[in-house]
Parts: C-alpha cells; structure tokens; sequence
C-alpha cells in the first residue's frame, strides 16, 4: 500500500541542523523509509498518481525532509521515457567535481519549497561521489547533466542547505552568460 510521506516545510528547523552519519547495519526501518521515499518520488513522476495521490513530482528526497537528520538520500532518475533507476546515498562524500558549470532550464525545484522561486543555482555538469549503499557496501557513483544536478541538490540538503541560498539575492541570473543550461 502507498504511504503518502510528510515532507517538512523549508520554514522547518530540522532541514537546518546539522546531520548525523548513518551506522550500519540499518535497521528493518530504515530501510523502509529509503524504499518508501523511492515509491513516492516514482509515483509523483507519473502523472496518474501523482494526480490519484496529489504529489507534486520531485526527483530527490533526503533524509531531514522527511524529518530524519541523518545523512542518507534517494533519487529517483527517469533515464529514459517509462525507464527510472533507484538511487540509494548514504553517508556521501563528493570526491571530484568538473570545472564546468551548469543550471536547471527554468530553475531548480524542492518538495520542501512550497512556492516559485526565481533564478538559477550554479552546479558541477559531473560529479563523483564516494558512498555506501543500503547494505553498507562502499560504492563510487559518476552523475553528469540532470543527474549531477539532483545530487548537487539532495548532498545539500544533508548540510543543511536549499537550494535558495545558492540563489544569488541581488541578482538572481548572475553569471548565467559563464554557465550552460540544461
């Protein structure tokens, strides 16, 4: 059965603390919650339940949206039409990112900001993280594009950022002309 999640509101404190690392083994219930972050971003990028369960699409969760301070995410990546790949980050450090700078067409999204936010967010085109999956085996993960993007974002989140501090306030296109849009 759906479990529709209560995603914290950027106003929340608790997606501005400090957050802890993940020990393992996980338990039963935790790893629950991973899986179930996944069905609900899987869901909210499809239109027929997104629309049946009033989600609104995201791509990525991390744990302090979901009220969890611990360092872990997921991202639900829809590689090509109809096809999705599951990501489960845990315990993430980035190991290298390229000199090449990006920004998402049209802005950046959160689940945690309920309202428009104009402007870009400048980010790496590629990224390697080192990471642990949900069995605690250390894995490498390469992100380029979109991708990249939604690690960017989500690592964020486990620092206590939104993406709206990396919105330059004065001037909210700064230095787009220096950066390729995806």
């Amino acid at each position: 059965m759906f479990k529709k999640l209560n995603i914290l509101d950027e106003k929340e404190k608790k997606l501005r603390a400090s957050n802890e690392d993940v020990t393992f083994p996980l338990s039963k219930e935790e790893k629950q919650l991973m899986y179930d972050m996944l069905e609900y971003l899987h869901k909210s990028q499809i239109e027929k339940y997104a629309s049946k369960y009033n989600l609104r699409p995201g791509m990525g969760l991390a744990g302090p949206q979901v009220g969890v301070n611990k360092r872990f995410f997921v991202v639900c990546h829809e590689e090509y039409e109809g096809e999705f790949k599951y990501y489960i980050v845990i315990n993430p450090k980035i190991i290298s990112t390229s000199e090449e700078m990006i920004y998402a067409y049209g802005g950046e999204g959160c689940l945690s900001v309920n309202r428009e936010v104009e402007g870009i967010v400048p980010r790496h085109a590629r990224i390697t993280m080192e990471c642990y999956d949900e069995e605690g085996n250390l894995i490498k993960l390469r992100a380029r594009e979109e991708l990249a993007i939604a690690f960017q974002h989500e690592f964020d989140h486990l620092n206590g950022i939104l993406f709206t501090d990396r919105i330059n306030k004065k001037d909210p296109y700064h230095d787009a002309e220096n950066m390729r849009e995806i």
